[in-house]
């Protein structure tokens, strides 16, 4: 995911060349192919691109990503489905043309706790998009409001698909000057971050916080957040690249801890900078429980140990865990943020839809650092 295939190997450059035509006709091919599942037919007519009219327009058929779960193993596969056209927008729902949907690690065991396992599970669920459509008792939108959202958890509609259906109390309207790829990249992780030191943590001015993993997609609008309400800031970075990232942020953060090397005493360095009162606040990015022997050593990697948490704590902290907590009504706020500057998130590039399904894989896989957007 964002790593591209390196050139061929030397050899006869004749037949190199021959092979990498080849090679480019196929791909170029395959492509076409599945571009054509999310093109209308005024895209593919003659070749030329242009945007179609969704109004009054009767689709057959739409193209939507799911995924599907072995049953022997936790192995997922991503899938396109077709789905049949949504029909009319009815009562507190709202039909939506999606323009940008952000792709984020998929909780399969909350998804099982939840009894909400299925043969196949709609994708995506940080959707910005166009009101194609309102049903009669909605009354904070209308056709053509630009507008940006999160699809509950038992969405029947994958967020990766052309057109999609949502209760109205899951959105709020776009502001004019945030971007479609902006807008679906930072609504989740703004409202987790939201969530976590405004609602659990109450942090005030002044007070220290510990961010864990500030260069991740929530890390880095968790800092932003934190220095927006004017705390103290200290956050690890998990690579030389992290912490070149975070070390050039602005406002500066007072302290950034580089666990790369696996030497860093994080505990110690938070009471070293806080003068041995520990920090107000953390906000983890997963934590040890155990010991080296009882875990799997993946599980382990340049994550700190319960203890080490509860060392580095001041007196009345908050620990705040990196858990599911949704609360939307903070949605409307964090796309203020985003629209001010406060939000600066880190983005991929848009990824087209005909590669969503791999983007997905290297999601899933938590693979990279910065936010995958999928744009149509």
């Amino acid at each position: 995911m964002g790593v591209g295939p390196g050139p061929a190997e030397a050899g006869s450059l004749q037949k190199d060349s021959k092979v990498a035509a080849a090679k480019g006709q196929a791909v170029r091919a395959s492509r076409k192919q599945v571009f054509a599942l999310f093109a209308s037919p005024s895209t593919l007519k003659g070749g030329k691109s242009r945007q179609a009219p969704f109004h009054g327009i009767s689709q057959v058929t739409m193209k939507g990503l799911y995924f599907q779960q072995s049953s022997t193993n936790e192995k997922i596969t991503f899938v396109f489905q077709e789905r049949e056209n949504l029909p009319v927008a009815e009562d507190n729902y709202v039909k939506l043309q999606v323009k940008a949907c952000a792709l984020s690690h998929i909780n399969t065991k909350l998804l099982a706790e939840m009894k909400m396992e299925k043969d196949f599970f709609p994708v995506g669920r940080e959707i910005a998009g166009i009101v194609l459509d309102v049903g009669s008792k909605v009354s904070f939108f209308q056709p053509d409001d630009e507008v940006v959202g999160i699809l509950p958890l038992d969405s029947e509609d994958p967020g990766l698909c052309e057109v999609v259906r949502v209760h109205e109390h899951y959105l709020v309207h776009k502001p004019e000057k945030v971007s479609w790829t902006e807008a679906a990249g930072t609504i989740r992780d703004g409202v987790r971050a939201y969530t976590a030191l405004h609602y659990l943590s109450r942090l005030s001015p002044g007070k220290w916080v510990l961010i864990m993993d500030g260069a991740s997609a929530l890390g880095t609008i968790a800092v932003q957040l934190a220095h927006h309400r004017g705390a103290k800031v200290i956050s690890t970075a998990c690579s030389p690249e992290d912490r070149q990232y975070l070390e050039g942020l602005r406002p500066a953060l007072a302290r950034v801890i580089d666990v790369s090397g696996g030497k860093a005493h994080v505990a110690e360095s938070c009471l070293e900078e806080t003068g041995g009162l520990g920090v107000d606040v953390v906000l983890d990015a997963g934590v040890r429980l155990y010991s080296k022997d009882d875990e799997p050593a993946a599980e382990l990697q340049l994550l700190p140990h319960k203890h080490d948490i509860l060392t580095l704590l001041g007196v009345g902290g908050h620990w705040v865990t990196t858990e599911e907590n949704l609360q939307l009504r903070v949605l409307k706020d964090v796309m203020e943020k985003l629209a001010t500057g406060v939000f600066r998130p880190r983005l991929d590039e848009p990824i087209p839809p005909y590669e969503a399904k791999v983007s997905m894989e290297g999601v899933q896989k938590k693979q990279g650092r910065k936010k995958q957007v999928v744009q149509f």
